[in-house]
C-alpha cells in the first residue's frame, strides 16, 4: 500500500530513523503505525546483535549537574562521522538529562530505566539500527557532595565531575579544579585513595627498576674500564650487528660477553638493598605528587596555574574535594 509523506514524518519524529527505513516500515506494516515502530526496533536491535563483535571506540561524552549530584554519560560509536551526528549527540543529551533529573545510582540502574516507555539500552539499540554501528554505553560516573561541577571539553570525547564539601564552593574555583582534572587524568584524590594492592605493585615494579639500574651501572662501568662502548655492547643483537660492521672484534664481544655475564652475577649478588629502599621511597613519592589529584601542581588556568598544588588551590579558595571522575575516549 502506499503511505503518506506525514505518516513517514511522524515516524521519523518518533523513531529518529531515516525517511526510507521509515517508509518500508509503514509499507510492511501496512500503514500500522504501532507496527511500523515496532519493525524499526526489531531492526535496530538485530544490527546491535550483528555487530556486537566490532570495536566502538568513538562516541559523545557529556556532563551535567544537579546540585549536590553530577555525572558522565558516554554513548560510544564506531565512527567520528556518527559520533558527531546531531540526532546522535541529541540521544546523549536526553539520556544525561534523565540520569541527572532522577540522580540514577549506576549504569546498570540507567541502562534498565524506561524513558517514553522505552529501556536507555533499547534506545542505544534502536539508534543502532538508524545509523547501522555498534553502539553501547561507554560509562556512566556519578559523584556526590554538598556541591558538584562538570566541565566537558570542547569535541565531546573528554568530560569530568567534581564533588566538593561545601554547599556554596566558588564557582570559577571548582571549574578550575574540574578543567585541572581533565588535563592532568590524576589516578586518585590523594595517596590514602589509592588501593593498597596498587601501591605495593608500584613498588614491587620500582624495587627491581632499581635494582636492574644498579646492575646496569657495574657493567656500564666495567664495559668502559675494558675500553669498549657501552652503547655497543647494551644487547646481543647489537653486539653481533657491530661485529658485522667492524665496529666490534671478535674479541672484544667475547670479553663484552663475559664481564655482563660475571660482573652482571656479582652485582645482582650484593645489591646494597638500603640505597635501593632509599632510591624506590624517593620514586613513591613522585609517583605520588604526579597520579594524586591532591599533589599535584595545579593547571586549571589562571595565576596559580603551574606555581602551587592543588591541595595549596583549594585551600587558598575554601574548598575541599569529596571525590572526582573523569572519562575520555581520547588515546593518552
Amino acid at each position: 500500500m502506499a503511505v503518506s509523506m506525514s505518516d513517514i514524518k511522524k515516524l521519523r519524529d518518533l523513531t529518529n530513523a531515516g525517511m526510507m527505513d521509515c517508509k518500508n516500515a509503514l509499507t510492511e506494516a501496512n500503514g500500522d503505525m504501532e507496527q511500523a515502530i515496532a519493525l524499526i526496533r526489531k531492526r535496530g536491535q538485530a544490527i546491535a546483535a550483528k555487530r556486537s563483535d566490532r570495536e566502538a571506540s568513538e562516541g559523545c561524552v557529556l556532563a551535567g549537574v544537579n546540585g549536590d549530584f553530577a555525572c558522565i554519560v558516554a554513548i560510544k560509536c564506531e565512527t567520528d562521522f556518527v559520533a558527531k551526528n546531531a540526532d546522535f549527540i541529541a540521544l546523549t543529551k536526553k539520556i544525561l538529562d534523565f540520569a541527572l533529573a532522577n540522580k540514577v545510582a549506576d549504569k546498570d540502574a540507567l541502562l534498565a530505566a524506561s524513558i517514553d516507555g522505552r529501556s536507555v539500552a533499547d534506545l542505544i539499540a534502536e539508534r543502532s539500527g538508524v545509523t547501522g554501528e555498534k553502539m553501547e554505553m561507554g560509562a556512566y560516573e556519578v559523584v556526590k557532595g554538598a556541591s558538584t561541577v562538570s566541565y566537558v571539553h570542547p569535541g565531546n570525547k573528554l568530560a569530568t565531575v567534581i564533588a566538593f564539601n561545601e554547599a556554596n564552593a566558588d564557582v570559577e574555583a571548582a571549574r578550575g579544579v574540574a578543567m585541572h582534572v581533565a588535563a592532568m587524568a590524576p589516578a586518585a584524590l590523594d595517596e590514602a585513595s589509592i588501593p593498597q594492592a596498587t601501591k605495593d605493585s608500584e613498588r614491587a615494579i620500582a624495587i627491581e627498576k632499581t635494582k636492574k639500574e644498579e646492575v646496569d651501572r657495574a657493567v656500564e662501568v666495567a664495559i668502559k674500564k675494558a675500553g669498549i662502548n657501552p652503547a655497543h655492547v647494551d644487547s646481543e643483537d647489537h653486539i653481533n650487528s657491530n661485529v658485522t660492521k667492524g665496529w666490534l672484534t671478535e674479541e672484544q664481544a667475547a670479553q663484552a660477553r663475559e664481564i655482563i655475564a660475571k660482573v652482571g652475577a656479582e652485582a645482582a649478588a650484593n645489591i646494597n638493598m638500603v640505597k635501593v629502599e632509599k632510591i624506590v621511597d624517593g620514586r613513591m613519592s613522585k609517583f605520588f605528587k604526579e597520579c594524586t589529584l591532591l599533589d599535584q601542581k595545579y593547571e586549571g588556568g589562571g595565576d596559580e596555574a603551574g606555581k602551587i598544588s592543588v591541595k595549596e588551590f583549594i585551600a587558598k579558595k575554601g574548598i575541599s574535594v569529596v571525590a572526582f571522575k573523569r572519562f575520555t575516549l581520547n588515546e593518552e
